[in-house]
Formats: C-alpha cells, sequence, structure tokens
C-alpha cells in the first residue's frame, strides 16, 4: 500500500529520498566529528545530499527532471540561509513550483515543454489533415506549442487543457489574441476526445495506459494520438518520429482502428 501511495505522488517519493539522504549524511557527518579529524562545512554536507538525494530518486523512479530538484534543494536553503532574506521569499518560491507543477502532485505529469524540434514535426504531421482539422493538448502547459501550431494552421481548431493553476493563467492570458485557440481549466480525464482529429500529449509514463483505454473508447476511426516520447504500455506505435534533440525525443503515433 506504501508504495503504490508513493507511485501515485511522486512528490512524496522526493520527500522520501531528501529524508534518506538526510539521515544518512547526517551519520557520516557525525562519524566524522567523533572518530576523525576532519569536519566538513555544512555546504560541502548538503552538496553530498543533494548529491544522495538526487541519485535515490532516480532509484525510486523519479523523472529525470526531479533530479535537478532534488540535488539543489538542500544545497540551495544552506547558501542563502546566510543572506537578508525574508521567511516569505521561500514560502513563494516554494508556492510558485507547486502552481507551476500541481499536475505532478495527483496526475503524476510534472510540467513538460515541447521543443522547437518537436514543433516543426509536428506542423509536418498536421499538414496531412483536412484544413480545418482539430487539435487538442492535454496537459498544454503555458501554450508555448499549442499558440505556434495555431498560428501555421489558421484554419484549424486549437484546444489546450491544464490544471495546474498559474501555468493555466499563463496559457489563458497568451491564448486571448489568438482566435482559432482556446484553453480550458479542465483535467485531461474529463476531456471529451471525440471532437478531435488529432490528441497530442506529453505527459510521464504513469498516465499512458489510462489514456490509452479513454482513447480507445472515445476517439473516432482514423484520428491520431501523439505521444511525446513516452509509450504506452504494450501497443507499439504505428509511426515514430526521431526529433535528435538533447532528451533524445520522440512522437509516437497511433492511427485510432475503425
Amino acid at each position: 500500500m506504501m508504495r503504490q501511495l508513493l507511485g501515485r505522488y511522486p512528490a512524496l517519493l522526493a520527500l522520501s529520498a531528501q529524508l534518506c539522504a538526510t539521515v544518512l549524511v547526517g551519520v557520516l557527518v557525525y562519524l566524522a566529528a567523533q572518530f576523525g579529524v576532519w569536519r566538513p562545512s555544512w555546504l560541502l554536507a548538503g552538496v553530498a545530499q543533494g548529491l544522495l538525494a538526487a541519485s535515490l530518486g532516480q532509484c525510486f523512479g523519479l523523472s529525470r527532471w526531479w533530479w535537478w530538484l532534488n540535488l539543489a534543494f538542500v544545497p540551495a536553503l544552506l547558501a542563502l540561509s546566510g543572506a537578508p532574506l525574508s521567511p516569505w521569499v521561500f514560502f513563494g518560491g516554494f508556492l510558485l513550483v507547486l502552481l507551476l507543477n500541481w499536475n505532478s502532485f495527483g496526475e503524476q505529469v510534472p510540467l513538460y515543454l515541447s521543443g522547437t524540434k518537436c514543433r516543426r514535426q509536428l506542423a509536418d504531421l498536421l499538414t496531412r489533415q483536412a484544413p480545418g482539422f482539430s487539435f487538442v493538448d492535454l496537459g498544454c502547459g503555458p501554450a508555448g506549442t499549442l499558440l505556434w501550431l495555431a498560428r501555421q494552421f489558421p484554419q484549424a481548431q486549437f484546444v489546450g487543457v491544464e490544471t495546474a493553476p498559474l501555468t493555466f493563467v499563463i496559457a489563458w492570458l497568451r491564448s486571448v489574441p489568438q482566435s482559432n485557440c482556446r484553453i480550458r481549466y479542465e483535467s485531461l480525464w474529463r476531456t471529451d476526445l471525440s471532437a478531435f482529429a488529432v490528441v497530442y500529449c506529453f505527459l510521464s509514463p504513469a498516465p499512458m495506459a489510462a489514456l490509452w483505454d479513454k482513447a480507445r473508447g472515445q476517439m473516432a476511426a482514423g484520428s491520431w494520438l501523439i505521444s511525446n516520447s513516452f509509450e504506452v504500455p504494450g501497443v507499439p506505435a504505428d509511426q515514430q518520429v526521431e526529433l535528435r534533440d538533447w532528451r533524445q525525443s520522440r512522437l509516437l503515433l497511433w492511427r485510432m482502428p475503425g
């Protein structure tokens, strides 16, 4: 039961990694003080804790972006502990990260941003659609990719859904001038996929099996499900497009059967 709880809430996995690393480094610092002559500085101990926490997070199965957060968290606190900063600064920073990555706590979907190569490949794929096609981005983030595509295909209709509060506000404000693009504050699980010719997502491994079941039940025959990097377990993609970016990303495409 504990494993299921931690798997559903990756923030708890990150917290577990931080606590384990803190205890281990604390024990090592204590032993060094009791039995040795070497005394590590607090900042050095913090860096060691960060490296250990980041490594443990990877062992626990956290996404790659958590590695940097686990690495920097304690060293950053120690580095800033002597600075004349109000505690509200730390609270504000935490709140900002929370509002931008709300999805990672409940839906296991962190904030991933589609790169320039991804946009261009998506545009190339969309040229094969009828001019008035409909496109939805499940978890659109700040809507950079969605708005870029909407400007490339003015006859098509683009929809983005997002549930991270601050990210949604940013995306909605950016979309106001673009008449063929709408942003909804809506969970991807409540989004009806039947109206879209193309469904795009850049999520995480965790929801892909459930998303496939949803797509099979709602999407029309001949429509496309496109996932950036993450596979549907046990279902080979009908087409793959290598993006050749620094993340070694790829687009995986499934055409809905009749």
